[in-house]
């Protein structure tokens, strides 16, 4: 008999250290196209917000010295059962309390309409850009830090024009990303009085795009417009239209902006290709992340890279502000910690804004890629930056400007 209770005292302490282990840990997932259309892209992403895990962890943790982990799913980008898949694990098997991401658009959507909405969820995506992220019907779950491309297809349009590329052909993945740039994109060039010979889709990873390619030229333009992938369609099709000779100019925009496709296909080739993408304005935040990512070891320019930074440093300090790893009520911390009026806390000030938190005083967190000032759908206003190949990469050239 006292063996048997000894057991059972075991077993029970057994069970009492199991389960405060289990308590000690605060999950925010992260969702990303690992393989896919931005396999190259994803990398630095990921990192952007194991940054901000790393720098919570090294000063305290969350919750009263709880670890902060960040298990990761695959959506593959293009893929909705895969990015389905992907968010179901992280909800309902991983527990987590918030996501960061998805990147894709299609991604985005998929999760959070298939598992993140469902379970409660807030997602904050760093990258997914399209128009259609604003109309989900999400219970307010679904952020970005990143803007839409409502915007930055205005300013491609604006800085071709600018340039005085006035006639230009389009091709563009066949998904919302695609063609919510392309709308955009479109829009502003023609109002512009730009000429658009020719806008066309095409479906993602096929192998060849030459039936395409010469509808795109039969209008004559000498600049090609390819909102795409770097890793899948973009590339193929721009490799295909050099092949081709049809185009002498080519332009992209964020999707399309990694050293990836300069090496698959050429410097030579696309020296002097211009593109788009989001950035960050020039404020203290940026400066102290560039400064953190360096030391980490990870490109602090990469796309989207600081704009995962914030998603991550912002659903923390929420999950801080909202006082538990409980869902409910996350989404009024995170507009709380993302805006004005309040203590600014730049990135890194971990220690400082737990306690300004625990003294009850309001915070408002400036990031990495800027302020996050929330709108009713989640979005945010940003800043869109000229990239140019030159020297066998993507270099930044400057702000752009309405």
């Amino acid at each position: 008999m006292t063996n048997k209770r000894t057991l059972v005292a075991a077993i029970a302490a057994s069970s009492l250290a199991l389960a405060a282990t289990a308590q000690a840990e605060v999950k925010i997932g992260f969702l990303g196209g690992f393989t896919g259309g931005i396999e190259s892209l994803t990398p630095p992403i990921f990192e952007g917000a194991q940054l901000a895990v790393a720098q919570i962890n090294e000063q305290g943790g969350i919750l009263d010295g709880q670890t902060l982990s960040m298990p990761s799913g695959d959506t593959t980008c293009s893929d909705a059962s895969a990015a389905s898949n992907a968010a179901d694990r992280m909800v309902n098997s991983e527990n987590v309390t918030a996501i960061v991401g998805a990147l894709c658009t299609g991604a985005t959507i998929a999760a959070a309409n298939n598992a993140a909405i469902p379970g409660g969820v807030v997602m904050v995506s760093p990258a997914s850009t399209a128009p259609a992220v604003t109309e989900l019907d999400d219970n307010d779950l679904v952020f970005r830090t990143v803007p839409s491309d409502a915007f930055q297809g205005q300013m491609l349009a604006r800085l071709l024009l600018d340039k005085g590329i006035d006639v230009v052909a389009v091709t563009f993945v066949n998904n919302d990303y695609g063609q919510g740039l392309a709308d955009a994109f479109s829009a502003a060039f023609e109002e512009g009085g730009g000429e658009i010979t020719a806008s066309l889709a095409h479906e993602d990873n096929r192998a060849d795009y030459r039936s395409e390619l010469g509808s795109l030229s039969a209008g004559g333009a000498d600049t090609l417009v390819v909102l795409a992938y770097a890793d899948t369609s973009g590339q193929t099709v721009l490799r295909q239209a050099y092949e081709s000779g049809m185009f002498t100019q080519y332009v992209g925009a964020d999707g399309m902006v990694g050293d990836s496709l300069v090496e698959a296909i050429g410097a030579d080739v696309l020296d002097g290709m211009i593109a788009t993408r989001p950035g960050s304005p020039e404020l203290p935040g940026t400066e102290i992340f560039e400064t953190a990512a360096a030391d980490a070891g990870f490109d602090p320019s990469a796309v989207f890279a600081a704009q995962a930074y914030d998603a991550a440093f912002l659903l923390a300090l929420a999950i801080e502000q909202n006082g538990s790893a409980e869902r409910e009520g996350l989404s009024e911390a995170l507009r709380s910690v993302a805006s004005a009026p309040g203590e600014v806390i730049l990135p890194g000030e971990w220690e400082k804004a737990v306690e300004l938190i625990a003294a009850g005083t309001e915070i408002n967190y400036e990031g990495a890629s800027g302020s996050h000032e929330f709108d009713e759908n989640g979005d945010v206003p940003g800043v869109v930056v000229e990239m140019a190949v030159e020297d066998g990469r993507f270099v930044t050239k400057g702000q752009l400007d309405l």
